[in-house]
């Protein structure tokens, strides 16, 4: 993947390329004034936001390792109403 491409396109289907040649699971999605893929390995997900000018931005959420029961959805519905 040519990283350093200032195209943005370019750097963007050269990205989607590598993932799919990896066999990696992805989704695609339009947010802010970006195009981000999301992707995941075991206990992480990664979000990579590709602009217009070439430049990226990637966010990677890590699991705590933790494993909670069915208590833990109610949690989420309470956190949500607030």
């Amino acid at each position: 993947m040519d990283i350093e491409s200032p195209n943005g396109m370019r750097r963007l289907l050269d990205f989607l390329d590598r993932l799919e040649r990896e066999a990696i699971w992805y989704r695609l999605e339009h947010i802010r004034d970006a195009i981000m893929i999301e992707t995941a390995i075991p206990g992480e997900r990664w979000e990579i936001e590709f602009f217009e000018d070439g430049h990226f931005e990637v966010e990677r959420f890590r699991s705590a390792g933790n494993i909670s029961g069915d208590e833990a959805l109610e949690v989420l519905f309470q956190e949500m109403a607030r």
